[in-house]
């Protein structure tokens, strides 16, 4: 399949980490919590995380944490189709595409639950036709965005003539959770929001970027190193020490499963600073500038965060040909996924 258009989003509020530590520490957060814990949040926020800022869609952070279960998914389901909207409607731009030429649409998320899906919210705010297909991709975490992209070639397969949009969108702000488990407390400081909209077609149109190539090995056994748990209805998020070494043998042991020499560079999903140095001590042919970029300026995303990376990639290519793109997303599951981006 080909893309015609990338186009990124984010809110309008968003704050360095110092500027999420004073909020924190002002706020009524650290009652919550053992002195301990307090100190691994300042440690992260205020030392070297390899982020500087994040955005968000719920504004007053100070007052999240005692936003109740129905309180974080009502904040989901109104800023996710509304953010998703913001990026989809700057991708058919792009595209001189109109909503009603849009056959189908693909919706991944993992930050919260809605039945029916963002897909039907997205498909009637922007304008899709009443026969386009849509589809939404839940429960696969930060991975989720290459998956979706396999989807989409699927659907090409049988219609090559159609054009579909893959939209990625995570409110991560509607999924933060606080408890004195490490992992938990990493993760409020990692994650920020953010919404990823393409827009590809079956046919060789005016684009020189195939999308083919994709790969995938899911690892049970390391299910619970990071996942989302339920706890008193709310979303909290699993993050085990492992995770950067289980990531970096996952994408190792995918790449190596190609001809090197086919590859110039790798976009990989920005996990965290750590998950970033340890697939680069996997790979040292390739660094991941890229993610090291998406991460500094927004954090981790979760499943839009690989195709900020491309974009940044796609923003500058111009004077690096050939360019033979292998991305790389990983997450809940353990799952890795994989899939190449061709220029011509």
């Amino acid at each position: 399949m080909y893309l015609q258009s990338l186009a990124n989003r984010v809110p309008e509020t968003s704050l360095t980490q110092s500027e999420c530590w004073d909020v924190f520490i002002g706020s009524s957060a650290p009652d919550m919590l053992k002195d301990r814990s307090i100190n691994l949040i300042q440690k992260v926020l205020n030392g070297e995380s390899g982020i500087e800022k994040r955005h968000f869609a719920l504004p007053d952070l100070g007052q999240l944490f005692q936003l109740d279960a129905e309180s974080l998914n009502a904040a989901f389901e109104r800023e996710a189709p509304a953010l998703a909207l913001r990026a989809l409607t700057d991708a058919l731009d792009q595209a001189a595409c109109l909503p009603a030429e849009l056959d189908a649409l693909i919706v991944c998320t993992c930050t919260g639950y809605l039945c029916p899906g963002i897909s039907s919210y997205l498909a009637e705010q922007a304008g899709l036709r009443r026969d386009a297909f849509l589809q939404d991709i839940v429960g696969l975490g930060c991975g989720a965005a290459i998956p979706s992209l396999r989807s989409a070639s699927y659907f090409l397969n049988a219609h090559p003539r159609s054009r579909i949009a893959v939209v990625a969108v995570e409110i991560c702000s509607a999924a933060f959770y606080l408890d004195d488990d490490p992992g938990v407390l990493i993760s409020a400081c990692l994650f920020g929001d953010g919404a990823s909209a393409s827009v590809w077609t079956g046919e060789h149109a005016q684009t020189r970027w195939h999308c083919n190539g994709f790969d995938l090995t899911h690892i049970p056994e390391d299910r619970e190193i990071l996942r989302f748990v339920n706890r008193y209805g709310k979303l909290c998020n699993r993050l085990h020490k492992t995770v950067p070494e289980k990531a970096a043998r996952a994408v190792a042991a995918l790449f190596a499963k190609l001809d090197p020499g086919t590859v110039d560079r790798v976009i990989s999903h920005a996990g965290g600073r750590d998950v970033i140095l340890a697939i680069e001590a996997a790979m040292p042919s390739y660094p991941l500038r890229e993610a090291s970029n998406v991460l500094r300026d927004y954090g981790n995303m979760s499943s839009p965060s690989v195709l900020f990376a491309l974009e940044e990639h796609l923003s500058v290519c111009e004077t690096e040909f050939p360019t033979n793109l292998w991305l790389t997303s990983f997450g809940a599951g353990f799952t890795c996924h994989a899939c190449r981006l061709n220029g011509s």
